[in-house]
């Protein structure tokens, strides 16, 4: 059959094509950009701005099945919930019907229903209930936490299990049902097969289903789920608990934060909790849905992925530390006269001592700062000059200062760590052969 499939380059609609390319069937993915999937065709589509039927209704001749997988997180510029999640979805499902489309599986969340207080479950709610509306065969389906080796929000969940302490944020239950991607694409495929396959009576109705895994749990034991199946011990993980004010001030404040995935909305949502009856999903894909300590197929690279993932952040705010650190010492906190002293000894000009002293002091500081800044992508470019002012600094210093090659504080041995430190992140974070 004919699929056009929005969100082809998402998490979920990503695999979803993939797996109905496997199966024989022809997609067409509607987006911005193509896919990297040469088997897929392509039209181009914006969700921002094509709100309008006719320009669906032109895109949908042959088409036998729509999936509308299309979904943002947080308000982007012009990409609004009202746009991406509402107007044009509506506009989509009235092509839809219009032209005779078969069948329509539309991509939602759990929680897009009445007791909907986020704006993103109720944008989605409003499409939702635009399609069940419409005289069109189809079906919602509500995914809750979706986990996928390879998914954003799952890598994080990661992090959060391998780290050393939990947060609780608020007193709420905070109770989750996640449910592995592959149970997700399982039950769209089906959908999609035996929507478009049968020959359902026009405005047969569009069903609900819930995409949950087999168990609901409080938030913190699936984090401790999580790090149990890394190989991390379930137990390991104190809770800390902070009370509803502080968490709710502590969303505010991390709302703010460009990238950050908590803030008062996500909270409230949390705190809402995200359950549903598993068994309609079990009756569908004939079997139970993949329990959370099943997750993890590769205990040993994700437990290291995950540890790395707040360890090289950690290690990065730390040498940022000592380079401001450093500045601020240099810049006055350490006597100005001994530290002209310690310059004029490893034959710097005393004329020039000032402007080499703080000089350096800007130097050291502006590392710091980029250290913390600069983008991830050309980030080695910052490790190696790192490397190469501590080397040249170390040697200096014991060629002209050699008392401090013997100093029970060790200010130039330290600097071996330092420097294989800023080396690991180099080698981490350099470009590939193939980039």
């Amino acid at each position: 059959m004919r699929v056009l499939l929005t969100g082809a380059t998402g998490f979920i609609g990503s695999r979803v094509a993939a797996a109905l390319l496997a199966r024989g069937h022809e997609v067409i993915a509607a987006g911005r950009h193509p896919s990297r999937d040469h088997r897929m065709g392509f039209v181009p589509a914006d969700f921002v701005h094509d709100t309008e039927k006719a320009v669906w209704a032109a895109r949908l001749k042959g088409v036998d099945t729509v999936v509308n997988a299309v979904g943002i997180f947080r308000p982007q510029g012009a990409a609004s919930f009202t746009t991406v999640h509402e107007a044009a979805p509506r506009a989509l499902f009235a092509a839809c019907a219009e032209v005779g489309v078969r069948y329509v599986v539309q991509v939602s969340a759990l929680g897009a229903d009445a007791g909907a207080r986020s704006a993103f479950h109720a944008s989605k709610k409003a499409a939702d209930d635009a399609l069940a509306a419409s005289q069109l065969n189809g079906c919602i389906v509500q995914p809750s936490l979706v986990y996928g080796a390879e998914g954003a929000s799952a890598r994080m969940f990661r992090m959060l299990a391998a780290m050393p302490l939990a947060v609780r944020l608020g007193s709420a239950p905070q109770l989750v049902q996640p449910v592995h991607i592959d149970d997700v694409v399982a039950a769209i495929v089906i959908l999609v097969e035996r929507g478009a396959g049968e020959r359902p009576a026009t405005g047969a109705g569009v069903a609900r289903l819930a995409l949950v895994g087999p168990e609901a749990l409080p938030f913190v034991d699936y984090l401790r789920t999580l790090r149990e199946a890394m190989g991390l011990g379930r137990w390991r993980l104190p809770v800390l608990r902070l009370p509803d004010w502080l968490a709710r001030c502590l969303s505010r404040v991390a709302g703010m934060l460009p990238g950050s995935p908590l803030d008062h909305e996500a909270l409230a949502m949390l705190a809402r909790g995200n359950t549903a009856d598993a068994a309609p999903l079990a009756a569908l894909l004939g079997r139970q849905p993949r329990a959370v300590r099943d997750f993890i197929s590769q205990p040993e690279a994700t437990r290291s992925q995950a540890q790395f993932d707040w360890l090289l952040p950690l290690l990065r705010a730390s040498i940022a530390a000592v380079w401001i650190w450093t500045a601020i010492v240099s810049a006055g906190l350490y006597p100005v006269a001994d530290s002209y002293t310690l310059l004029v000894r490893t034959g710097v000009p005393q004329m020039l001592a000032p402007l080499m002293l703080y000089g350096a002091s800007a130097f050291d500081l502006a590392f710091g700062v980029a250290t913390l800044a600069w983008p991830g992508r050309s980030r080695h470019w910052l490790w190696l000059a790192q490397i190469a002012l501590i080397a040249f600094y170390s040697i200096v210093i014991a060629w002209r200062l050699p008392e401090f090659l013997l100093h029970p504080y060790g200010p130039i041995s330290k600097n071996l760590p330092m420097l294989a430190a800023l080396w690991m992140l180099y080698e981490m974070e350099k470009p590939s052969c193939n980039t």
